[in-house]
């Protein structure tokens, strides 16, 4: 797993780098999921491709930028990856960040083997789980090696994404339910800032349930939910659709999408009485 984390961090800095002096310009194209693309998304998502397969080991990759994945002719491994989470905010100046699931053979949630995100803010960070949970930080020299993380039982940070008028009422009630116990409204409408907060702060619950506009949930499984899930059960949280435990689910394409609910035991169990 060392070659991945230290592909990982390369590609961390030349994403920093170029965040730093590249316009946030839409184009006119969209991907895959619908989602209009900026100039710097493709740009990340070549810098990624490129260091992932210049790796022995990796057999393929595919991209939420891309409707199809890419294979060579050898290696054991597969990464699914968003090159640039959250890169609509980007113009606002907030964190930002990429996402990488590792699969051996198939891209099946059965089959992740270990996953990893960078945070682009005030600081360069990367988290990687694979038997265990790494934490690094970038101090413009070298990786720095963190203590490793744990999430508490419970936590009071309250992540809800999705446009509250497409929410179901029950799904109303439980978000509102938190806020009553003194829960902290940290929405910032990127992934991977705001599950970082709640690892950091050791606990919390974000939310992306099925609304009335995506009834199958927004969020890409392979991309964005399995690694998140993987990483926060290392954590010792939890992370399910409402239901089902999200690593359980079955993929329906490279870019079919799952409500999911990451947290803390006690939210997550929350959750699970609301929606069973």
């Amino acid at each position: 797993m060392e070659d991945f984390i230290i592909a990982f961090q390369n590609a961390a800095k030349e994403i920093q780098e170029l965040l730093k002096t590249s316009h946030t310009d839409y184009l006119s194209s969209t991907n895959s999921s619908g989602d209009t693309q900026l100039g710097i998304d493709i740009k990340a998502d070549k810098i990624i491709e490129e260091k992932l397969l210049s790796l022995k080991s990796v057999y393929g990759v595919c991209s939420e930028e891309k409707s199809e994945a890419i294979y060579k002719n050898s290696g054991s491994y597969l990464i699914a990856y968003d090159p640039l989470d959250g890169s609509s905010i980007i113009s606002s100046n907030l964190s930002v960040g990429s996402i990488f699931g590792i699969y051996k053979e198939t891209f099946e949630s059965k089959n992740l083997i270990a996953a990893a995100y960078i945070v682009y803010g005030p600081r360069l960070e990367l988290i990687f789980a694979s038997e265990e949970l790494s934490y690094f930080i970038y101090d413009g020299d070298c990786w720095q090696r963190q203590p490793s993380i744990a999430l508490n039982k419970n936590g009071k940070i309250n992540s809800p994404g999705g446009t509250q008028k497409h929410w179901e009422a029950k799904h109303k009630a439980l978000i509102d339910s938190f806020f009553q116990k003194g829960y902290r409204l940290r929405y910032s409408g990127g992934m991977v800032p705001d599950l970082h907060q709640i690892l950091i702060k050791k606990g919390g619950l974000f939310s992306y349930p099925a609304t009335l506009d995506a009834p199958k949930g927004k969020l890409r499984k392979l991309f964005e939910v399995f690694p998140f899930a993987f990483i926060y059960e290392k954590a010792g949280g939890m992370a399910i659709d409402g239901k089902n435990r999200l690593l359980e689910l079955p993929v329906d394409g490279i870019h079919d999408t799952s409500p999911c609910f990451f947290g803390s035991e006690e939210e997550i169990n929350e959750v699970r009485k609301t929606y069973e």
